[in-house]
This record gives structure tokens, sequence and C-alpha cells, in this order.
């Protein structure tokens, strides 16, 4: 492990230099992103090239380019899994199928985007965590009714989980290797000439719910901020300045500004604010609290000279065959948005535009309006 620091400090000192030289890889996608908001919005989706509704593992193969003809501008990959060694993402996809597909995506002409569901570092489990409050909970309430308090205190707290990653936490060091696997793939990331691929990084992710272990109640505020600057701080070090750092809660449209800005990492750590918004409950509290979310999102951004993304989205399942163009469409045209990503399609749970979807015909025809921007629109934008 000391190895492991030594390599870190050395790191750091050659990312500063780089940074400071003309435009790197990161601030040249930045730039890129900032020129296709101009033209329009992006479509993106999760794991498109890996699976869809009635299909999977096929090699080139994409429910988005089988119904409109073009490949997503952008391409979502998660990372969910790495951190401890395992050969597959979390949904099964192989690490060496993601890196050849990430590849490929900056060959067309598209762009990458990257989450990371790490698993728990202090219990073993996954990323979600709240199976793992209520058996705690239970647990503590089962043996205080025998009057067990020694057992009790033996019991581990999922809530305590950011807080041993930090330093001097009991799990410091294990993290420290999960992020240096991280890195590991990140630095394999190359296009045919060895050149760094960029991509935008999106770590912890709906923060403001309480589902993941480094949400809202889970950690406090400055224990957050010092979890992002850590894991920031040890991926820039190691890595060309190829990373487009994104700050994505979830849709919860009630905000003030000052409750946003709890957790906002900083202008000096973020480059794109991100929102994730899917429809779960009615369609009437959907649009009025993404339209909300959105609204203050593009005032912080413009106050901050960010971009936005609507980071995540969709409808499970597509059970409104109107859904894109009378509900979806009508909030993201009102703010500048340089793409938007609904999440996987996978047989039994699938969220974007799919020929074997019921808003099939309903998205194409959207498609076809000159700002909805895929690979082959925005392949030219440099």
């Amino acid at each position: 492990m000391k190895r492991l620091f030594a390599l870190v400090l050395w790191a750091f000192v050659g990312f500063t230099g780089i940074y400071a030289a003309a435009k790197s890889p990161a601030r040249l996608l930045i730039d890129r992103l900032a020129k296709i908001q101009k033209q329009g919005y992006m479509y993106g989706h999760q794991d498109d090239p890996f699976y869809g509704i009635t299909w999977d593992w096929d090699n080139n193969r994409s429910d988005t380019k089988e119904l409109v003809g073009d490949y997503p501008g952008v391409m979502g990959f998660d990372l969910g899994g790495i951190e401890v060694g395992d050969a597959k993402n979390l949904d099964s996809v192989p690490f060496s199928r993601i890196r050849e597909e990430i590849v490929a995506q900056h060959k067309r002409g598209g762009i990458v985007t990257i989450s990371w569901h790490p698993r728990n570092p202090l219990l073993g489990t996954t990323a979600w965590i709240e199976n793992d409050i209520k058996a705690y909970d239970e647990a503590v309430k089962a043996l205080d009714k025998v009057g067990k308090n020694v057992l009790t205190k033996q019991l581990i707290d999922p809530r305590t989980t950011v807080q041993s990653i930090l330093p001097g936490g009991s799990q410091y060091e294990k993290y420290l290797l999960w992020l240096y696997r991280v890195t590991e793939f990140m630095q394999s990331l190359k296009d045919e000439q060895g050149n760094p691929v960029p991509f935008i990084f999106r770590p912890f992710h709906e923060n403001n719910g309480n589902w993941f272990w480094w949400g809202q109640k889970l950690c406090t505020d400055a224990q957050f901020h010092q979890l992002w600057d850590m894991t920031q701080d040890f991926i820039n070090a190691r890595l060309y300045h190829n990373v487009v750092w994104s700050y994505s809660p979830n849709l919860q449209g009630t905000w003030t500004e000052a409750e946003w800005m709890k957790r906002y990492p900083g202008d000096d750590r973020v480059d794109l604010i991100g929102e994730d918004a899917y429809q779960w409950g009615g369609e009437k509290e959907f649009v009025l609290g993404t339209t909300a979310d959105l609204k203050l999102i593009t005032k912080i951004a413009a106050e901050h000279g960010k971009l936005i993304a609507m980071t995540e989205c969709g409808y499970a399942n597509s059970p409104d065959a109107t859904w894109w163009t009378r509900v979806f469409r009508p909030i993201i045209e009102q703010f500048p948005i340089c793409y938007f990503l609904p999440w996987r399609n996978y047989k039994n749970e699938h969220f974007g535009a799919s020929k074997d979807a019921k808003t099939a015909d309903d998205f194409k025809q959207w498609a076809k309006q000159e700002n909805f921007l895929f690979v082959n629109d925005i392949k030219k934008i440099k």
C-alpha cells in the first residue's frame, strides 16, 4: 500500500503540470459539448450495444440504430464490480467488452459517459443499502429485547459506510485499492493511436436519495464532500486530464437553491450538472417536479458556467405510446440540455427507444427533428 501512495503522489505532480498545459482532452470534450448544445440535444442510451428488449450480447446491434438508423450520440456504461476485481460488471457485461464499445463509440464520433455503482466497502454488499439498514435495525431491536447490549454494539451500522472509507476509517485503504482498479481501467481507454479517450464520469449519483450507501441521510454534507474530493483527486492524479466530471442528484422537485448547493462539490470540481429523473408515479407529478428541478439547475448552471444534462431518465417499459412527445419532449425543450440518457433496455425492464417498444412510432417521428442529435449529427462537431 505504501507503494500505491507513492505512485499517487508522483502522478499528482505530473497531473498538475499537464492540467496547466494547453487544451486537454477533457477541456476539448467540454467545449465540444457546448458546441453541440447550440445545435440541439443528443440522445443517449445506457448499455446500448450490449442488449435490447428482444436480444442480448449480439455484436453490432443497437435498439437505437435499428429504430432510427443511427447510434446514440451518447452511450452510457457502468463500472460497478471492477473495484473488487470482477471480470463482469453488476449487469453481467464483461469489462473487456465495455472497453471495446467505449473505444468504438469514440471512433464513430460519439460521446461516452461512465457511471459507477461500487459495492459497499464496509459490508461487502451491493451499492443499494436499504435492505442492509432494515436488517440492521431489526437485529438491534431483537437483541435489545433480550438485553444483549454487548452483541448489539458488535453489529455494523450500514449508515457508517462513508465514514469508514474516509482517512482514518477502517476501510480507507480498501477504498484506495478500489480506486486504483477503477483508474487502471480508465487508463486502458485509448484509441488506435494510443491517445486517451475522453469521457464523462458520474460518480455518487442520486446522492439526495437514500438507496445508495452515499445517500443524503447516510453521511453528512462534509463527509460527502470529503468522499467526492478524495475520489476525484485520486483519479485525476493517475490520468491524463481526460475526465469530465458530472454531478447528478435525483429528481426532487422541491429544492431551494441553498438546499441544492449543500452537496455541490464546487465549481473547480464539476464540469457538467445533471439530474436523474424517471417517471415512477403519476404524470403530473413527474412533469411538475422535473420542470421545477430543471429550472433551478439551469439557473445554477448559468451562474456557475456549467453544462447541464438529463443524465438518467425514462418511463419503465414504455406503457404510454405517446410519452416521448407528449410528456417528455415538452419538458426538456424548455432548457439548454446537451443530452438526455434513458436507462438500459433489457427484457423485463426497458427505458430507451426501440422498435419493440410501444413508443416506437412516437420516438421515430421525434427523431426526425433537426435539433434531435445522434452520432452522425455530431461527428463533425469538434
